[in-house]
């Protein structure tokens, strides 16, 4: 039988595996990362009652996780990723389907940028925490979130500019 917060935790996994692979690029150490979250969580006496604090709180346990790995694998800023998340085996297709080049144009420029520009867009258009969530859980002024946000969405907009990829029509309003 599960418990309240368990329930709770499984609601996000799936928003913490798309957090875990914004920084790690790799779908094995992604698993790691949500797995040793869930362990922490479930094994925490202080658990955070209100929705929002909740959900800080499991991003920040696995952003703690990370950066943990990364000391022990002795990397400063970047982890190294095997590009398997690129393959079309993980990825949705149909045949002559442009969807699944702009997908993988995306990611392989977003597999570019650095850790700490695709943590930001990880957490704020993937986990969709909002920009004082996010505040909250890098420890930063919701000025700096917003300054970072942007400056790693312009970033992955340059990269992917010379790409395929087509850009959305932009409705005016009148």
């Amino acid at each position: 039988m599960s418990t309240d917060h368990e329930l709770r935790l499984e609601d996000y996994l799936g928003r913490l595996y798309g957090y875990a692979m914004s920084l790690s690029q790799n779908h094995d150490d992604s698993k790691d990362l949500v797995q040793e979250c869930a362990l922490k969580a479930l094994g925490a006496r202080n658990i955070p009652t209100q929705h929002s604090a909740y959900r800080a709180w499991l991003f920040r346990i696995l952003r703690n996780a990370f950066i943990d790995k990364c000391r022990r694998r002795k990397v400063a800023e970047t982890w190294v990723t095997d590009g398997t998340h690129l393959s079309s085996d993980n990825m949705e297709y149909f045949r002559g389907d442009e969807r699944l080049i702009n997908a993988l144009s995306v990611k392989f420029e977003l597999a570019k940028l650095p850790t700490a520009q695709r943590e930001i867009i990880g957490l704020i258009d993937a986990a969709g925490l909002s920009y004082e969530e996010a505040a909250e859980l890098l420890n930063v002024p919701i000025g700096t979130v917003m300054s970072r946000i942007s400056r790693a969405r312009h970033a992955l907009v340059t990269a992917i500019n010379g790409s395929n990829v087509q850009g959305l029509p932009v409705k005016r309003r009148t």
